[in-house]
């Protein structure tokens, strides 16, 4: 099992078929369909179940896709250690969806003019699907709420957030979780740190929410609260980018437990030229 044909077997899952991941590639279909086959054969399982021109990846086959991408990123790493090159290239970057909207932009756009050489890929989603996603190979980076917990991860502050609990204008005031027993609320997915952190803090007062309508988008919450549905818990920054901000009430959490800091992070080792110049980015920023 060679890198080429690691290369050939990623494109292949990717693009779901034989022609379009040799349009890919810049090669003959009949050399990628060779490849793939000699390496099915050396690994004695099938990776793509065969129906007309399309291919579908098996178990086997997916089991391999992790592995492949983190084998061809730890590649990618090496060589650009050893050439010591600028930042150029593609640069993928992971992050939930409140620093997206929020805290990126700026320092997007100073990266931009700072490396219009690197072409940067943003992908959004929650901490737990980006931190997954940066162990797998598919981000250099991500932004999530840290500081980050995996034994192969490190990282370092990038900003500083507050959450605040949201309730309809005519909602009394709430102190604690208490006050909100068994209340609706609204959040992000299972794997979302966010809700993690809302649920904790109803636990910590003894208390527990009541139905949890899981979400899609913050537009979708707060339009939900400012109806009088329910609760929810968004960061400060967000809130006061939205339009809907004069359509609710937001409450601080007492004892600060609402102040947390977004991360930066990467794989431990790995910082390349592109990832080197976002943090160094960040430090200058900082200094202002």
């Amino acid at each position: 099992m060679d890198l080429t044909q690691l290369e050939v077997f990623r494109a292949i899952a990717q693009e779901g078929s034989v022609t379009a991941a040799a349009a890919r590639l810049h090669r003959v279909p009949s050399n990628i369909s060779t490849r793939l086959r000699q390496l099915e054969d050396e690994l004695g399982v099938a990776l793509f179940n065969r129906e007309k021109l399309r291919l579908h990846i098996t178990d086997a086959g997916r089991t391999l896709q992790d592995y492949a991408g983190r084998i061809l990123a730890l590649t990618e790493e090496a060589r650009e250690r050893v050439s010591g090159q600028h930042p150029t290239g593609i640069f993928t970057l992971g992050a939930i969806e409140s620093t997206a909207a929020v805290r990126l932009p700026p320092l997007i756009a100073r990266y931009h003019q700072a490396w219009p050489e690197v072409e940067l890929d943003l992908s959004t989603g929650p901490s737990g699907e980006m931190t997954e996603g940066l162990l797998a190979g598919r981000f250099s980076a991500v932004f999530i709420d840290g500081p980050p917990k995996h034994p192969q991860l490190e990282g370092v502050p990038a900003f500083a957030e507050e959450m605040v609990l949201i309730s309809s204008l005519n909602h009394p005031a709430v102190s604690c979780a208490a006050d909100i027993n068994g209340a609706t609320i609204y959040a992000f997915r299972a794997n979302c740190s966010y809700r993690r952190l809302f649920e904790n803090w109803f636990a910590v007062d003894n208390a527990a929410p009541g139905k949890i309508f899981e979400m899609e988008s913050y537009h979708g919450i707060v339009a939900c609260v400012s109806a009088g549905a329910g609760l929810a818990m968004i960061p400060k920054s967000m809130l006061q980018s939205m339009p809907g901000r004069d359509s609710v009430l937001a409450w601080p959490l007492a004892e600060a437990r609402g102040h947390l800091h977004i991360w930066l992070v990467w794989r431990k080792g790995n910082r390349p030229a592109n990832l080197e110049a976002m943090i160094a980015l960040m430090d200058t920023g900082k200094q202002r």
